[in-house]
């Protein structure tokens, strides 16, 4: 391990933009290359993976922590997420991170604050119907983000894959002089793609949870190739969610992978998505269909 990549002994932590600027400036004085990876916190082993991926594709990684109010739809989703930035840093510091920008509210959205960043299209389907504005608050903080720090890669995970390709879209329409890099959904062993919203879920809502994960890879797997219509097995989908204990289904879709068009069959790139509900939390995944066997 290079002396630029050692591990810190503890985690610098800054809370505004010019002290982000001051410390990655200084960094790429010397030519080093910087991976972001933008999280609200509630930290779990899908971040800290995008951690390793930014570490082993860059010189330094650096995490931002911020729970970003304008992507919140549900005032009790706000005011339930986890916050625990002192177990999130060691979690951080574990992992070789090399810095975490962790600004205040205020610091991202100073008074007289208006601007909003939008990526039509996109943003009107799937959790878009469901979350009204929930996209925009995501575009505009990413884009924020991304303009203070201005990384060499930004790591986004696949589970929130809706979320994965607005912001792919929207750096590529605004020329915004980062790679976003994808990184695959981290998993339980049981299936359950991991999320911070699942320490909210009770001992038999665990027990169940995992089936959104089985059915959506079952019927990706049954539309792989384009050789089945989507229509009856996302159908089938949805009722098997119902039977299996799920309390509300929003949606278990076919989309194409690169721009979320509702297909009737896999018959180019696509994703099986989903997102129900158990109780009061609600959990999302997705699968990639695979190709013609």
């Amino acid at each position: 391990m290079s002396k630029s990549q050692a591990q810190p002994a503890h985690l610098p932590i800054v809370r505004d933009t010019a002290a982000l600027r001051r410390a990655l400036g200084v960094w790429r004085a010397a030519g080093e290359s910087v991976g972001l990876i933008p999280t609200m916190g509630g930290l779990h082993e899908g971040h800290l993976t995008l951690i390793r991926r930014a570490k082993a594709e860059c010189a330094r990684a650096v995490a931002t922590i911020f729970v970003n109010p304008r992507q919140f739809d549900r005032k009790e989703d706000l005011e339930s997420y986890p916050r625990d930035e002192a177990r999130d840093a060691a979690a951080l510091t574990a992992v070789g991170c090399d810095l975490l920008f962790a600004p205040p509210v205020e610091e991202m959205y100073p008074p007289g604050f208006a601007a909003k960043v939008s990526v039509a299209g996109l943003t009107e389907v799937l959790d878009g119907l469901h979350r009204p504005g929930h996209f925009d608050g995501v575009a505009t903080v990413v884009c924020k983000l991304l303009l203070q720090a201005l990384p060499d890669r930004a790591y986004f995970g696949e589970k929130d894959f809706q979320q994965l390709t607005v912001v792919t879209r929207m750096v590529r329409d605004l020329e915004l002089p980062v790679v976003i890099r994808p990184v695959e959904t981290v998993r339980e062993s049981d299936g359950l793609a991991m999320a911070s919203r699942n320490w909210h879920l009770t001992v038999e809502q665990r027990r169940r949870a995992p089936l959104l994960s089985k059915v959506l890879m079952e019927t990706a797997h049954a539309l792989a190739g384009g050789r089945a219509a989507a229509a009856p097995l996302l159908m089938e989908a949805r009722l098997r969610l119902g039977r299996g204990g799920f309390t509300k289904v929003d949606y278990v879709e076919l989309r194409a992978a690169d721009d979320l068009a509702a297909l009737e069959r896999a018959d180019r790139p696509a994703r099986v998505l989903g997102a129900a509900w158990l109780g009061a939390t609600r959990l999302i995944d997705n699968v990639a269909v695979p190709e013609a066997e």
